[in-house]
């Protein structure tokens, strides 16, 4: 091992979980609660935009040190990056749309060119985008760049069709699940590449979860279902809670070590 590699933290486990169902699901569920608890802090609260921004982002920057000082995976510091980045990655979003009136065309092209150089560097780097060898924490470092950068280009795309061309939340939503489910069918049936369905699968559950989180919040005239971001925002977070809970008691998505994988 070179001794950049000591220098950036050589792990023994592996420091994401298993891709299961119960992944998928909590994904889908921290990202409608970046979308919700984003308008809560900034709007419903009275914070603001630029204020919520500087909060949620020192919050994140904390729990991220956490997560990185793990010396293996553990659901409760990993999923609270997740449910923190995705609320950072929303306020980014929100921020250059609302706060500087960039429009969404031009904040989810961006995005989807910032996701791609990091995508880039971190190949040339590590020659591999393998979410089942985050031993390191270069890699590490690598991975939550890509997932902020999926939230900011969901939350830019999932309001782009849904706002800018009128699709409406709800039906936004299910074109998404559609995306989603073509991408699952196109790995299971036409053996495509894991690692690329998986990123790929893993951008569109930004937009699914952001439409499902203006869905529930938004009033009825707004084309949603009433339940305001305060209570749509706990009742997502109390079912990551308990999912979380059930992860940390059953272990059933702990990963073989990355080193022994990559070996």
């Amino acid at each position: 091992m070179s001794r950049t590699d000591t220098s950036l933290g050589a792990r023994l486990w592996n420091k994401v979980p298993e891709v299961t169902i119960f992944f998928w699901i909590i994904k889908v569920l921290a990202t409608t609660v970046g979308e919700t608890a984003g308008d809560l802090l900034s709007t419903r609260l009275g914070l603001g935009l630029t204020i919520t921004s500087w909060v949620m982002s020192a919050v994140c920057i904390v729990a991220l040190l956490w997560q990185v000082s793990t010396k293996r995976y553990n659901p409760v510091p990993y999923w609270l990056e997740v449910v923190l980045i995705s609320v950072v990655g929303t306020l980014i979003s929100d921020l250059l749309v609302d706060g500087l009136g960039i429009s969404l065309v031009i904040t989810s092209i961006a995005f989807s060119i910032i996701l791609a150089c990091v995508f880039a560097a971190w190949y040339a780097s590590e020659r591999t985008l393998s979410i089942h060898t985050i031993f390191t924490t270069r890699r590490e470092l690598f991975y939550w760049a890509a997932i902020l950068f999926t939230f900011a280009l969901g939350t830019s795309a999932g309001d782009l069709m849904a706002e800018t061309l009128n699709f409406g939340y709800g039906p936004s939503a299910i074109i998404f699940a559609a995306m989603i489910g073509t991408v699952a069918a196109a790995f299971y049936l036409l053996k495509l590449d894991a690692i690329f369905c998986f990123w790929v699968a893993y951008i569109l559950t930004r937009p699914l979860g952001a439409s499902l989180g203006d869905y529930f919040a938004k009033p009825h005239l707004a084309g949603g279902l009433g339940w305001g971001t305060i209570n749509t925002s706990f009742v997502f977070l109390a079912a990551i809670s308990l999912l979380v809970v059930f992860l940390a008691v059953t272990r059933i998505d702990r990963t073989v070590s990355g080193a022994t994988e990559a070996a």
